[in-house]
């Protein structure tokens, strides 16, 4: 019994003491914003602009038929018992508040993060971070920052996408394509939408992009001596992203719907 204890004990000192370094980690990052030296300016803005393209535009063309889907697929089945339940309160309530950041999120993990965390972890074994920081350059403000910049500003706007394209798409292919009434359902979309469910959304947007953002390159910049373990980090990082983007998604719904 004692063992059992000592190791539940040990497993949550570990777990504390890592969110402790992701916390620093996020604040060095996070204080860089702060700071604006010449010095390497015009590469930060080029690697964020990169880093949103790859992580939004080249993304579209996955989180629009994911959308549809999704979309129609709610409208359809919640539009057959409208008489039990508030159509436009029942779609914001699962599309706009919870299923539009988390898949959204989980989109940016699995496709963008995961190259993230590849891509440092390389850098780390292969000393590129170490040349980086020899020519004169700080490799956090040139590597980190960007990619906090450009993937956070990536899931704010894919955000918004998978919203309108779900439920403006989602109405258009089941007015033309079934015979589902769905009458004045833009009308209650309109009304039941209020600024909480906006500024929501901003919110996770944010604290998403971050998180994902800061835990990806966290493991990316671990100490590693062999190529073999960034396959490991990687999947770490993607495993604990979603984890804490679940985590984070209920405490903030909690905090401003209960």
């Amino acid at each position: 019994m004692r063992r059992i204890a000592g190791y539940i004990g040990r497993k949550t000192l570990m777990s504390v003491d890592h969110i402790l370094d992701l916390f620093a980690f996020a604040y060095r990052i996070l204080i860089l914003m702060l700071q604006r030296p010449i010095a390497g300016r015009a590469l930060v803005r080029r690697f964020a602009l990169e880093q949103i393209y790859f992580t939004s535009i080249q993304a579209l063309s996955l989180i629009v038929p994911i959308a549809l889907i999704i979309g129609s697929m709610l409208i359809v089945q919640f539009a057959k018992v409208s008489g039990q339940y508030d159509l436009g309160k029942t779609t914001v309530l699962l599309i706009v508040r919870e299923l539009g950041p988390g898949i959204t999120a989980l989109l940016v993990i699995l496709r963008s993060a995961t190259a993230v965390s590849i891509e440092t972890g390389y850098m780390n074994v292969l000393n590129e971070i170490d040349a980086i920081e020899m020519s004169g350059l700080d490799p956090m403000r040139i590597i980190c920052l960007p990619r906090l910049i450009g993937i956070t500003s990536a899931i704010f706007c894919l955000f918004i996408v998978f919203n309108i394209i779900s439920i403006f798409g989602g109405y258009a292919i089941v007015w033309a394509f079934t015979h589902i009434p769905v009458g004045n359902f833009l009308e209650q979309i309109g009304k039941a939408i209020t600024a909480t469910d906006i500024i929501v959304g901003i919110i996770k947007a944010v604290c998403f992009g971050i998180t994902i953002t800061v835990t990806c390159l966290y493991h990316g910049f671990a100490p590693m001596k062999q190529i073999t373990e960034i396959p490991k980090r990687t999947s770490m990082a993607a495993i604990e992203c979603f984890l804490y983007c679940l985590v984070i998604n209920v405490i903030i719904s909690v905090v401003f719907y209960m």
